[in-house]
């Protein structure tokens, strides 16, 4: 991913919050010479390996776990908020009509090796993770032991466990940095009559990018 030096993130614990925030991750692979992707939830450990390490669960019959091996390289990109910027926000545009729309961004691509488990256990105490973190805040959490355990042991047989150890990350954060002081309060603020989520997201963001 390419992407000028005013808007690279290098910072490993930035980006690691972003991925923690965001951590739908779309999973993109080699298999049998195309190119595939899969949509998966994933949770990082910061504290594992030198970049962190990201650990998940795919159905047993998904071709990856035949298809790659322990160790291969593979590419997970996770998305943050992200939007349009009309050229009209701009106070700049009166002095020169000089601008153009863009688009504002947040991603991160980790790359890392891959490692896949089938022992029960490990998967079993992902899920307990992964569903914990999900489910925090809520005012009755569900828990894994909810379950049956005969009908959580029936699920486990049908999964297999993913880890990737992260080899490198790379993170762009383009939120208007690179504007004007008027440029980028107008931005924000045409972020805001939007009224939608992401762009309110996107605004938070834009305000960041002066600090």
């Amino acid at each position: 991913m390419l992407q000028a030096q005013v808007f690279r993130e290098q910072r490993s614990d930035v980006m690691h919050d972003m991925i923690a925030n965001n951590s739908f991750g779309s999973v993109i692979t080699m298999q049998t010479g195309s190119i595939v992707a899969d949509h998966l939830p994933l949770n990082i450990h910061p504290e594992i390996g030198s970049h962190g390490t990201l650990r998940g669960h795919i159905a047993r019959s998904n071709p990856m776990t035949k298809l790659l091996d322990n160790d291969q390289e593979i590419l997970i990109i996770f998305q943050g908020p992200q939007h349009y910027v009309s050229p009209s926000w701009y106070p700049s545009k009166a002095l020169h009509e000089k601008v153009v729309p863009t688009w504002n961004y947040i991603m991160v691509h980790a790359r890392g090796k891959v490692k896949f488990h089938d022992d029960a256990d490990w998967i079993y105490n992902h899920l307990v993770e992964l569903t914990a973190r999900n489910e925090v805040g809520r005012d009755k959490p569900w828990k894994v032991s909810d379950a049956p355990p005969q009908f959580i042991r029936s699920q486990l047989k049908a999964l297999t466990g993913i880890e990737i150890e992260i080899t490198s990350l790379q993170g762009t954060w383009k939120t208007s940095q690179n504007k004007s002081l008027d440029d980028n309060i107008g931005v924000c603020q045409g972020l805001m009559s939007e009224g939608s989520d992401m762009a309110t997201l996107m605004a938070t963001q834009v305000v960041r990018s002066r600090n």
